[in-house]
C-alpha cells in the first residue's frame, strides 16, 4: 500500500553509521525487508545477531524510525483510487504487518484513516508474518469470515502468510518482490495494478 522503503533504508543506515558499520544500498534493504525489524537490522549489521552491537542498532533503528517514518514515504500510484472503490462495496480492511505495531498504526491512520481501522504489527503478543496471528486477529476484530476473505500482498512472506491462514493470496508486482517469486510461493493471483484487484473479488 505504501513504499515505505527510503525511510526504511535511511532508519538503518543511521543505525548503522552510528557505529561506523558499511551503509546498505536501497536495493539491499528491498531484499531484507519482510520478516520484521529485527530480520531487516540481522541482515544490515555485520556479523547479525552475533555482532556484540546489534541490539543497540535495533533500538537506534527503532527510535529513528518512528520520528523519520513519513519523510519519504507515500501510497503507490492507484491505492487511493482502489480503496475509494473498496469502500464504496462495502468491503472491510485491515492491515498486518511486520513492522512493528506502533509504526504500522500510524502509518495506516496518516495515510489511510478513511479507509481503514485496524492495523496490526508485530509485537510481544502477535507473533509476526508468516505466522497467522495477525491475520487472524484482524478478521476477528473486523468480524470477517476467513472463508469470504483475501490476503492480498508483495512478498513471499506474504504468500506464506495467506496459506497459513488458509485464505486466498493475491500477489501485487509493484512492491518489494518480482513476479517470479511470487509465482514460486503459489500466489492464487498475481497483479500489475491496482484495480485489478475488484476484477478478482467483485467482477462484474
Amino acid at each position: 500500500m505504501i513504499n515505505s522503503l527510503e525511510d526504511l533504508k535511511d532508519s538503518v543506515n543511521y543505525s548503522l553509521d552510528i557505529h561506523g558499520f558499511p551503509q546498505k544500498s536501497t536495493e539491499e534493504i528491498r531484499n531484507f525487508v519482510g520478516n520484521g525489524v529485527g530480520r531487516l537490522i540481522e541482515l544490515s549489521v555485520p556479523d547479525g545477531i552475533n555482532n556484540p552491537l546489534y541490539e543497540e542498532c535495533l533500538e537506534k533503528f527503532r527510535i529513528h524510525y518512528s520520528k523519520n517514518m513519513q519523510n519519504k514515504t507515500a501510497p503507490y500510484e492507484g491505492i487511493n483510487e482502489l480503496l475509494e472503490e473498496l469502500k464504496e462495496e462495502g468491503f472491510k480492511l485491515a492491515v498486518v504487518s511486520n513492522k512493528f505495531d506502533t509504526a504500522a498504526k500510524a502509518l495506516v491512520k496518516d495515510y489511510f484513516s478513511d479507509f481503514i481501522k485496524i492495523a496490526i504489527g508485530e509485537s510481544d503478543t502477535v507473533s509476526r508474518k508468516p505466522a497467522p496471528d495477525s491475520v487472524l486477529k484482524a478478521l476477528d476484530e473486523l468480524g470477517a469470515d476467513s472463508d469470504k476473505a483475501v490476503y492480498v500482498g508483495d512478498s513471499e512472506v506474504d504468500v506464506k502468510t495467506a496459506k497459513n491462514s488458509k485464505l486466498k493470496c493475491v500477489g501485487v508486482t509493484w512492491g518489494f518482490r518480482d513476479r517470479e517469486v511470487l509465482e514460486k510461493e503459489g500466489a492464487d493471483y498475481i497483479i500489475t495494478e491496482p484495480m485489478e484487484l475488484m476484477k478478482i473479488i467483485a467482477p462484474k
